[in-house]
């Protein structure tokens, strides 16, 4: 077993390790809702979207993470905004705006000399680089998430199941909606500068969705999506250790990796199960306040 615990000897690995941990519980909380909610093209489009608030700070020699935070709040306004034209659809909103922002980051980053150096720390971040800062603003950032989760709980899951219900509960549909908005936005913003977007959008959307195809209630789904980011960052580390590839990346395809052996798991589960000989009557989308509960 010297092989699987070697890599960790190192203090660079260590950090590393404490840092995909703590985004894989930051984009559980996250994730969960986006895949739910069936936002997961928004989720990518935020993520490349931010190339033009983070190309700008570095340009002008500001911060980062702030220059990150405005892109990223002007594109999901853009969206907001795009929304409320009845005759364009919300992915040819999305699909624009992604495009149009990340165009833009491109043609300002190549104005700097470290044009293919800039641009590929924006993709795919350095794990390995974590520092002790770092790993502090994701300990805040972890600590906010799960407030933000915590206390938006009951609407977030009326809105994910059914927003007519929702309304109609006085659970502001609109107002959670901003506020799951605000929530995949600190994931992202918080994260990317430490793994990447890739690797963000990849511990974001795969590891929820895995659990999703085993846990029936919204909690179990967040505490096995943060098991198996956790499980695929040590995984991730080890393999890259020893065949000498790109940790992030390796990382977000280890957790891509275990959503498919999830999905053929959970495909022979349900080949296993008896089916029943008469159909179902089919059920009525909307959920009582009682089945709310239930599912949070």
């Amino acid at each position: 077993m010297e092989w699987l615990f070697e890599p960790f000897e190192v203090s660079f690995v260590q950090r590393a390790l404490w840092g995909g941990i703590l985004v894989s519980v930051i984009c559980a909380f996250a994730g969960t809702w986006v895949v739910l909610r069936g936002m997961a093209f928004l989720g990518d489009a935020m993520a490349h979207g931010m190339l033009p608030g983070v190309a700008l700070a570095s340009v002008l020699g500001g911060n980062l993470l702030l220059g990150a935070a405005l892109s990223a709040g002007a594109m999901a306004l853009g969206v907001t905004a795009l929304g409320r034209f009845p005759r364009l659809s919300q992915d040819t909103s999305i699909g624009l705006l992604f495009v149009g922002m990340l165009s833009a980051g491109v043609i300002i980053v190549s104005h700097s000399e470290s044009f293919a150096v800039d641009l590929t720390g924006f993709l795919f971040g350095d794990v390995l680089a974590v520092r002790d800062q770092d790993l502090g603003y994701l300990l805040l950032a972890l600590i906010a998430a799960a407030l933000v989760s915590l206390l938006g709980h009951r609407a977030f899951t009326a809105l994910v199941f059914d927003p007519r219900k929702a309304h109609t509960l006085g659970l502001r549909p609109g107002l959670a909606h901003g506020a799951l908005l605000g929530l995949m936005t600190l994931a992202i913003v918080a994260s990317f500068h430490v793994v990447g977007t890739l690797l963000v959008f990849g511990l974001l959307i795969a590891p929820p969705a895995a659990a999703a195809l085993w846990a029936g209630r919204i909690p179990l789904i967040m505490l096995g999506a943060a098991l198996i980011g956790s499980g695929s960052t040590v995984a991730g580390l080890v393999v890259s250790w020893h065949w000498g590839t790109a940790a992030g990346a390796t990382i977000s395809a280890v957790a891509v990796a275990a959503f498919f052996v999830s999905a053929l798991a959970a495909h022979l589960r349900d080949l296993l199960r008896a089916r029943p000989t008469t159909p179902a009557a089919p059920r009525e989308t909307t959920m009582t306040e009682r089945e709310i509960e239930h599912a949070s």
